[in-house]
C-alpha cells in the first residue's frame, strides 16, 4: 500500500486522506485498520464501480471489529447484520444499489429501519452515496477507484473482486485503487484519518 494524500480540509472543513491499494489483501488491511477508529453509531458510506473493491473492504471491517459470519455482498437481500463475537458494535452492511427503483428514495432506504439499530451498531452502505447521508451528519464517505489508466470492470457476474471469491485484485485484474476516506460531522473532529490509513 503506498500513501498518497494526507489529511487535509476540503473546502475549509471536510478532513481527507488518499491511499493507493494494489490487492484485496491490501483491501482487506485498510479496512482492519479503518475499524479500529469506529464505534456504534458510525455510518461508512462506501462508493465506487463494479469491481471497485467495497465488499472487500467491509470484509476487513467485520474482521477488525470481530463480528461473526462471512461479509458478502447484501445484494439480494439489501441488508445483514452481523454481530458482535468481542462485546463492541454489530456490524449492518447494506447495498442499496437496488435502491431507487422508485421514485421515493427516502421511503426505501426508512423501510430498510437503519436508524433503529445506527446508534449501537457500526453501519456500512455500499452504493449509498445520495441516498443515506440524511441518516446522520456524522459519517465517512468512502470513495474507491481504479487508479489512472486502469481497466473498468465490466457488469457482468463476479465483478465485485471479493464478491466471485477472488482473493486479491490480481485475480481479476492487477489494478490498483485509489480509497479516498472523506470525514463529516463533529464524531471525526480531531481524529487523524492519515495515520489510521497509513500501512
Amino acid at each position: 500500500m503506498a500513501y498518497v494524500q494526507g489529511q487535509e480540509a476540503v473546502n475549509g472543513t471536510v478532513p481527507e486522506a488518499r491511499v493507493v491499494v494494489a490487492t484485496g489483501g491490501e483491501m482487506r488491511d485498510l479496512g482492519r485498520r479503518l475499524a479500529a477508529l469506529l464505534r456504534g453509531g458510525d455510518l461508512l458510506v462506501l462508493s465506487g464501480g463494479l469491481g471497485a473493491g467495497k465488499t472487500t473492504m467491509t470484509q476487513g471491517l467485520g474482521s477488525g471489529l470481530g463480528v461473526r459470519g462471512a461479509v458478502t455482498s447484501p445484494t439480494f437481500v439489501i441488508a445483514r447484520v452481523h454481530p458482535s463475537l468481542v462485546g463492541g458494535p454489530a456490524l449492518v452492511h447494506v447495498d442499496a444499489y437496488r435502491l431507487g427503483a422508485t421514485d421515493d428514495v427516502a421511503g426505501e432506504v426508512d423501510d430498510l429501519d437503519l436508524d433503529a439499530s445506527l446508534d449501537e451498531s457500526v453501519t456500512v452502505v455500499e452504493w449509498g452515496e445520495g441516498k443515506v447521508e440524511d441518516l446522520t451528519e456524522d459519517r465517512l464517505a468512502v470513495f474507491i477507484e481504479r487508479a489512472e489508466g486502469g481497466a473498468e470492470a465490466g457488469p457482468g457476474p463476479g465483478a465485485e473482486f471479493a464478491d466471485a471469491g477472488a482473493e486479491s485484485v490480481e485475480e481479476v485484474g492487477d489494478d490498483p485503487r485509489v480509497v479516498t476516506v472523506r470525514a463529516f460531522g463533529e464524531r471525526w473532529a480531531g481524529v487523524d484519518l492519515t495515520a489510521a490509513l497509513k500501512a
